[in-house]
């Protein structure tokens, strides 16, 4: 008896796998259900061994396929007023409320429903699940299961990342580049101002800087209307500094990022802040040779910009009965490392609304993830007819 989706949603709630911590019990669970199925399953963990990626595969060995994407963390519950336990599945008016039910445990769970029912079909294809970690901060955890699976001689051909779409096909999204700048000065005695270099008024003229360049982008920049915002965009999100009022501070920390469309590329863009900044310390370098503004990245992932007439998407509106137009979000997904590293059609499109996830009551309806199920049924039949 194949578990209904809910209930395989239940268990998944109930793993508080926030970002950082472990999700080895939820993967515990996955692999309580699928290896008695036959499935076929690997780990990549975590150096530290705290965390892992699970691939499973269901069906023929060999290339091709379908990859079912999704990952098993979710940002923290702490802070938010919520009127249920987030970790405990509640169904409330047709809707169940658990931290991550939309994003994006919902999928994952209806995925593992799909792979069940898989291994009672005689695939000609195989489907294959990839479950990551650490996706919430970045995209992190999937980058070493991909990296072991690029060294295989066949993978799969398409994938389908599950991510709150409302079951709409959602070709691209955004790439994104995050970084920090390390403003540094020279500390003094605040009476004595003029003798110091103050690090914080170096990272407000970086901020003005990167507000100018923002407006550039937004007025000259390249073009997608797909997107609610049609051009890339840069924010700052972090300032810190100083220790004290009458100290003048000699280092300031500010956290930003780079969201570009396909038409931009953002190497460029961060060469042209970097000219910013040199900009901004050159005139202190007489008198305070230490001044810099240093600029290291610390996560990104490409962006996602997938052809209407490609393979995943062609399979998508077969599978979801659809001619509709296409869709680009604004969120970002481990959907355009698949495509750049592995090579995979791929394309977007889940149960639920982002709108309803990373706050409190976060819910999925069960109508929605019917339809997920409806949906994957007929990718399991597709795969019976033959490779994807």
């Amino acid at each position: 008896m194949i578990p209904a989706t809910p209930d395989i949603l239940a268990r998944l709630v109930a793993e508080p796998t926030v970002s950082r911590t472990s999700n080895l019990a939820l993967l515990d669970y996955v692999e309580g259900l699928l290896r008695p199925a036959g499935a076929r399953i690997e780990r990549f963990s975590h150096p530290d061994g705290s965390r892992a990626n699970l691939w499973a595969t269901i069906g023929p060995e060999g290339p091709g396929g379908v990859v079912l994407s999704g990952h098993t963390d979710v940002v923290p519950a702490e802070g938010q007023d919520w009127s249920t336990d987030p970790f405990r599945l509640a169904e409330r008016d047709g809707r169940l409320y658990g931290r991550g039910t939309a994003d994006m445990k919902g999928f994952v769970a209806a995925a593992l429903h799909a792979a069940l029912f898989a291994a009672t079909r005689p695939l000609k294809a195989p489907l294959h699940l990839a479950l990551s970690y650490d996706e919430e901060i970045g995209c992190l955890g999937v980058r070493g299961m991909i990296e072991a699976l690029v060294k295989r001689p066949a993978g799969p051909a398409l994938c389908i990342v599950g991510e709150p779409t409302g079951l709409r096909i959602a070709s691209g999204h955004k790439g994104k580049l995050a970084l920090k700048a390390c403003c540094r000065g020279e500390a003094g005695h605040s009476a004595l101002a003029p003798k110091a270099l103050n690090a914080l008024h170096l990272g407000a003229a970086f901020i003005t800087t990167l507000q100018a360049r923002q407006d550039m982008l937004a007025a000259r920049g390249a073009r997608d209307p797909d997107y609610d915002i049609p051009y890339s965009t840069i924010h700052a999100g972090l300032m810190h500094g100083g220790t004290a009022l009458n100290v003048v501070p000699s280092l300031c920390e500010i956290d930003f990022e780079i969201r570009n469309i396909a038409g931009d590329d953002p190497g460029r863009i961060l060469a042209d802040i970097r000219g910013d900044a040199e900009a901004i310390v050159a005139p202190h370098r007489g008198r305070f040779p230490m001044a810099c503004i240093e600029i290291e990245p610390v996560s990104g992932y490409p962006g996602l910009d997938t052809p209407s007439d490609a393979p995943a998407i062609r399979l998508l509106r077969r599978i979801l009965a659809t001619d509709g137009p296409t869709m680009k979000v604004a969120f970002g997904t481990e959907g355009g490392l698949f495509h750049q590293d592995l090579g995979l059609s791929t394309a977007v499109c889940g149960p639920g609304f982002m709108e309803q996830g990373h706050k409190a009551d976060e819910f999925v309806s069960i109508e929605q993830l019917d339809r997920c199920d409806a949906m994957l049924a007929r990718l399991v039949a597709e795969l019976e007819r033959g490779p994807a």
